[in-house]
């Protein structure tokens, strides 16, 4: 596989409406971030992919954009926007912009301009659709609740939306429409964008009857255009598209470099193993089995084919030491520590959302009033209709709403977890006072410092990078471990994921020097008995040494 410069890269999402605030309205913006890089610069992270921060008015948390050239006035302005990226470059740290091109807000000039008439010049940047006897084209559901279509009075037909109704569907049919999609994206290349996170990607290619087209591919022929008209005229840029329906065979054909699509993807089979935001109102069981079994198939399948997005969280779903860890105070800290190995041992790019760095939890909000996610208020609204006991609804909410990971970021236990010195836009994890970055900084042993480490080894390890990868005890019911190896290096992860301890046996020696990293000081072994106390994780090199 050609060597590419962010191969050894680990990337940071932020949501910069959480982020840092700047200028006292209790909303983060673009100055907040330029006042943190050197917080990131000493993580040691050189990406950084930042949630949208074009013109919008909110109606989906900046994934509705009203102007793709300007920014959302509570963020900044172009000029700020730019300052960061100037900054940046200070700290050798790239940017990744999140773009949505699969759909528009309802306010931005183009659907504007398609809805004032059936013959305006802009009415195909979108799809419209007569009603079929006299109900919606389709029986199609939106993401987030109701027909994905929605009447229009005045032209007396339907536009489709996969999300809310105010986020009208592109329709990438239209050559015009993509030339001006194309103009854009080089408009933010000339920038200085380093890369683009494209949201919803696989929604793009529509049939003629407006339905998701996936089996004629046509995404990947859209792709491979937009590649050749944008980011693959420039050597340095990274992509990674967003692309909930694919499976393995899809993620080869879109991370194939030889087909000159997307550098990766992110694939939500993990995502959903739990059932979290899948649509179930129930939680979906699942063994450690199959976790190994799912995450163990995308590295094999892609390994020299494609490249694997590595993640346990981001701005659409809980945190990860909530979900899949312990956010006991008993267990935070050691379960964090124990995810983060398991991912950043894999092979691909690892993703880091903010807070997660800090060991942050999921948020239990008092009442449905304090919450801000579209997704999570229409899901209340449509289970109450249908009679859900409030407490149940809540409970469901609790466990999946997007606000868990929505929530300010803490960055010390001041009033407002030094996230702003007035009131935020979304109530802060009461836990602020305890769990926040300062405290973290102060702590040499702190989740921060760990992840810290963490990235260092993949800056200078080869064979975290482009070793092969091989499932180790595969049966063990608490185990999660793998081999990597890359010519003479080789290193053994193995991490125990439940409270309970447990052992393994273990068919080779090692001293505490061949230990890379690991969250426990100490080691519990017996001539070929490896000892693992509860969510004990360590990383050690059975081979080779570092470049």
């Amino acid at each position: 596989m050609e060597r590419k410069w962010w191969h050894d890269q680990v990337v940071y999402q932020i949501y910069p409406r959480s982020f840092m605030d700047s200028n006292s309205d209790g909303i983060g913006d673009l100055n907040g971030i330029k006042s943190k890089l050197w917080y990131l610069h000493r993580l040691g992270v050189q990406i950084i992919w930042l949630c949208p921060v074009y013109r919008s008015p909110n109606r989906d948390n900046g994934y509705d954009i009203s102007d793709y050239y300007q920014i959302m006035e509570e963020f900044g302005t172009l000029e700020d926007m730019c300052a960061l990226i100037e900054e940046c470059k200070n700290y050798n740290i790239s940017i990744i912009m999140d773009l949505v091109l699969s759909h528009s807000s309802d306010l931005h000039e183009w659907f504007q301009q398609s809805r004032s008439s059936r013959d305006n010049p802009y009415r195909e940047y979108y799809i419209w659709k007569d009603p079929v006897e006299g109900k919606e084209p389709t029986a199609e559901k939106a993401f987030f609740g109701g027909s994905v279509w929605e009447w229009d009075e005045k032209t007396a037909q339907y536009y489709r939306h996969t999300f809310c109704k105010e986020q009208p569907d592109l329709n990438w049919n239209n050559s015009r429409l993509r030339r001006e999609l194309y103009k854009m994206i080089r408009f933010w290349m000339d920038k200085g964008i380093k890369g683009f996170r494209l949201d919803a990607i696989d929604n793009i290619a529509k049939d003629e009857q407006g339905r998701h087209d996936t089996a004629s591919g046509k995404v990947h022929e859209f792709l491979r255009e937009l590649n050749e008209n944008t980011f693959g005229t420039a050597k340095h840029l990274v992509t990674v598209g967003e692309t909930g329906s694919a499976g393995i065979e899809d993620a080869k054909l879109y991370s194939d470099p030889k087909r000159r699509e997307l550098d990766m993807i992110f694939q939500f089979e993990v995502m959903g193993i739990d059932g979290t935001r899948t649509g179930t109102v129930e939680p979906k069981e699942y063994t450690l089995k199959d976790l190994k079994q799912v995450m163990s198939k995308w590295q094999a399948e892609l390994d020299d084919v494609g490249w694997n997005s590595l993640f346990w969280s981001n701005h659409d779903y809980p945190r990860a030491v909530s979900r899949f860890g312990n956010d006991s105070p008993k267990y935070r800290t050691v379960s964090a520590k124990m995810l983060a190995t398991l991912l950043h041992g894999m092979k691909g790019t690892p993703y880091i959302y903010q807070g997660e760095e800090l060991g942050m939890t999921n948020i239990a909000f008092n009442g449905i009033y304090d919450y801000r996610d579209i997704e999570t208020l229409n899901f209340y609204e449509e289970k109450k209709a249908e009679g859900w006991p409030k407490e149940r609804i809540m409970e469901y909410i609790y466990q999946n709403s997007r606000d868990n990971a929505r929530t300010p970021m803490q960055w010390d236990a001041s009033k407002y977890a030094g996230f702003s010195d007035t009131a935020p836009w979304i109530r802060l994890n009461p836990n602020y006072t305890e769990i926040n970055a300062a405290k973290n900084l102060a702590d040499k042993h702190s989740v921060f410092y760990y992840y810290k480490k963490l990235i260092e080894l993949r800056h200078t390890m080869d064979v975290l990078v482009y070793g092969t990868y091989q499932l180790e005890y595969e049966a063990h019911p608490q185990v999660f471990s793998y081999t990597r190896r890359y010519h003479d290096e080789s290193v053994l992860v193995i991490c125990n994921f439940c409270e309970a301890s447990c052992s393994i046996p273990l068919n080779l020696s090692f001293e505490d020097k061949d230990v890379l990293i690991s969250n426990y000081e100490t080691r519990q072994k017996k001539n070929s008995i490896l000892y693992l106390r509860p969510y004990e994780a360590l990383m050690i090199q059975t081979g080779g040494k570092a470049r």
